[in-house]
């Protein structure tokens, strides 16, 4: 699957809800699992390879890989944390965001079962992560104006210039 990168309209749209968990989502949240580890990534959402659904994977070290279909965060700890992030949809570009530090989690798995899961570390990280690209909110929407114009100069002059 080809991952979608910065510029690209599709990154900043609302991802719609899935209707029904059936063969093509699972179909979907396979090979988006496999693309997320050819690249190295630990999340990749349905939007960044171009399919506007409620859709995520993740596989955080330690942990089995996830499949999240229509997830809501139903909880979030009052301590943040800041923490280095990147995006495969933003080659190159890292910078520290601020989240909190655990959260809770429902949503439908790939065979069609709800669940609800308590997350923390790099785990509610990736998950509220991958969750903001369901809303084409992007990590760098987190940063300081000034910082973030500094890194999309650096991401153009690397791969448009």
């Amino acid at each position: 699957m080809k991952i979608l990168t910065l510029g690209n309209e599709l990154l900043r749209e609302r991802a719609a809800t899935v209707a029904d968990v059936d063969e093509s989502i699972r179909r979907l949240a396979d090979d988006m699992i496999v693309t997320m580890h050819e690249d190295d990534g630990v999340g990749l959402a349905a939007p960044q390879v171009g399919v506007l659904k409620r859709l995520f994977v993740c596989h955080v070290r330690g942990d089995v890989p996830r499949v999240f279909v229509n997830p809501e965060i139903i909880g979030t700890s009052q301590e943040q944390v800041r923490y280095e992030e990147g995006c495969l949809s933003i080659p190159g570009v890292y910078a520290d965001v601020l989240r909190p530090e655990s959260i809770q989690v429902q949503a439908i798995d790939e065979n069609g079962k709800a669940f609800k899961l308590a997350a923390e570390g790099m785990l509610a990280r990736v998950i509220q992560h991958e969750m903001d690209h369901l809303k084409g909110v992007l990590f760098i929407d987190h940063l300081e104006e000034r910082k973030r114009r500094r890194l999309l100069k650096l991401y153009e002059k690397r791969w448009r210039g």
